[in-house]
């Protein structure tokens, strides 16, 4: 199967921009860009930070966009976002019996549970309360058997990066401690606004730039805090014994310096 992982709109409201960056028209794109190159998409999860800062008009402007996209879309909240507001517009999306944003999606492939890591203002880290909890354990031995792939905003495990270390899910070992005993085949997460893949107590896991601003790895290495590196999004294919996550720049595409004759017949 292919589903594909978008992260960070950060959108404002209509009209406005965020650092020089006009949100809505790179949403747009992106969407665009999907339906052209990947619209056999069985779904799309976007993890978290839908808005910069939890403004009505800027989730109106989300699901007026997504109401004309023909491919499922799971949204889950980051620390910019507003649960209650968030509610207000999507009044019909899924959420757990307390009234959090989560919920599973079941396909033969495994179970795919997208997760609430929303702590509040004025805190950007992450929380996985006791509630929470309780849902994802369920949800988990229901799913015992089954491979299980997890979609969240916050990782629960230092990135290796000063700034957003600080700001990670708090009380990463009771997020583990449910984990146990499962089969848990990968973390999709957001917030580090970068490309990052690796393993975390031997599950797998990868995060995206954000298709707004970026993070940069080394503090200073440009003069401000957030910096314009490629927005990217991601394609993954699901196969019965592997995992690719491609990440495509999908802003940044521009044809090689190359004539036709440098171009190759065949690759073999």
């Amino acid at each position: 199967m292919k589903f594909i992982h978008v992260t960070d709109l950060h959108l404002v409201a209509p009209g406005e921009e965020l650092w020089g960056l006009n949100t809505m028209q790179r949403l747009q794109a992106c969407l665009a860009d999907i339906l052209l190159y990947h619209p056999d998409a069985e779904f799309c999860g976007i993890t978290g930070d839908l808005t910069d800062d939890g403004q009505i008009s800027a989730y109106q402007g989300l699901a007026a966009e997504l109401a004309n996209f023909p491919i499922p879309c799971h949204l889950m909240l980051g620390n910019h976002d507003d649960r209650a507001n968030f509610g207000l517009v999507f009044s019909s999306h899924p959420r757990d019996d307390a009234g959090f944003i989560q919920h599973r999606l079941d396909r033969e492939e495994g179970v795919f549970l997208f997760l609430d890591t929303l702590k509040g203002p004025p805190s950007s880290a992450g929380l996985y309360c006791a509630d929470r909890r309780a849902w994802l354990g369920r949800q988990l031995e229901k799913s015992r058997g089954r491979p299980v792939y997890l979609f969240m905003h916050h990782p629960p495990f230092s990135i290796s990066h000063r700034l957003m270390d600080q700001i990670m899910l708090e009380e990463p070992e009771a997020f583990h401690a449910l984990l146990q005993g499962h089969d848990i085949r990968h973390i999709f997460f957001g917030h580090a606004h970068r490309t990052i893949s690796g393993v975390w107590r031997g599950i797998s896991c990868s995060a995206l730039p954000s298709i707004c601003h970026q993070l940069p790895l080394v503090a200073r290495s440009v003069e401000t805090v957030y910096s314009e590196e490629p927005a990217m999004y991601g394609i993954v294919h699901l196969g019965k014994d592997s995992l690719i996550v491609h990440s495509d720049a999908f802003l940044d595409r521009r044809p090689a310096k190359m004539t036709d004759a440098d171009a190759r017949e065949g690759w073999l």
